[in-house]
């Protein structure tokens, strides 16, 4: 074997290297997660000199027990939440909240999320300073995960991802305000500014979690929107903000099984 079949081997081998490892990196962006959004649960968070000084870090131990406090007030009493862990249950899924709901310091971009492979919902813990908060955060997610339990929800399909974002942005996340501070309202279209919040609200959950293009993101959305906008399980209304839906919820819960 001559010195030039050598190099050339050697170079094939280099390059083939090269595409091995640029397909492994497309695969892993592919697959992953999302962003590292949630540095606690991937053991990447270490607090920092200046962002302790500046009092965004140091209290994690005194949050964390805030936080805490605020998903077992939720758990005992909210209505919304009270009726979610009921339709969990009764779909097969009963909620322990030492096991599925972790209180977490996360970015300041997002105030909670669901983690599919463990199946747990994230109350980030230095956001969420609020019962409030926490609240809407816990019902959001636990619309997620009961897709994930009832409706076997794969959330490497991008179609599935985009629908129970619909869904939770639908039932939980916008009203005529929300739309508006969305920018997705005006006094001459309120009959579409819930469609347009929803759309936005799953638009940006959407390209938090999985790293795609914003056009393809919209096309998939605008795909499974009719369908996934017109189911309203497990709660069976859109909850307008400051009003008594909340309660209606709940109180119709029996009707659905939800006990």
């Amino acid at each position: 074997m001559t010195n030039s079949d050598n190099n050339t081997k050697s170079s094939q081998s280099q390059e083939n290297g090269t595409t091995s490892t640029k397909e492994n990196n497309t695969e892993a962006k592919k697959e992953a997660w999302g962003f590292d959004l949630y540095p606690e649960r991937r053991s990447t968070f270490k607090p920092t000199v200046s962002n302790i000084l500046l009092g965004r870090e140091g209290k994690e131990g005194i949050e964390k027990m805030k936080c805490e406090k605020n998903v077992y007030e939720c758990v005992k009493s909210s209505p919304i939440v009270k009726t979610m862990m009921a339709a969990l249950k009764s779909s097969g899924c009963p909620i322990d909240i030492r096991r599925h709901i972790s209180c977490e310091v996360c970015d300041y971009s997002v105030s909670g999320g669901y983690d599919p492979e463990m199946n747990q919902i994230v109350v980030c813990q230095n956001v969420c300073t609020r019962k409030t908060m926490v609240q809407g955060v816990l019902a959001h997610e636990m619309i997620h995960m009961f897709d994930y339990c009832r409706n076997e929800l794969n959330f490497k399909n991008m179609e599935h991802l985009a629908c129970t974002e619909i869904r939770a942005a639908n039932l939980t996340h916008c009203s005529f305000m929300s739309a508006w501070s969305q920018g997705d309202a005006s006094w001459m279209k309120i009959k579409q500014a819930h469609q347009d919040c929803v759309k936005t609200k799953a638009l940006y959950s959407v390209l938090a979690v999985r790293q795609i293009e914003k056009a393809e993101a919209v096309d998939i959305i605008e795909k499974v929107f009719p369908k996934c906008y017109a189911d309203m399980e497990p709660i069976g209304r859109r909850m307008r903000r400051n009003s008594e839906d909340m309660f209606r919820v709940y109180r119709d819960a029996s009707y659905y099984g939800y006990e």
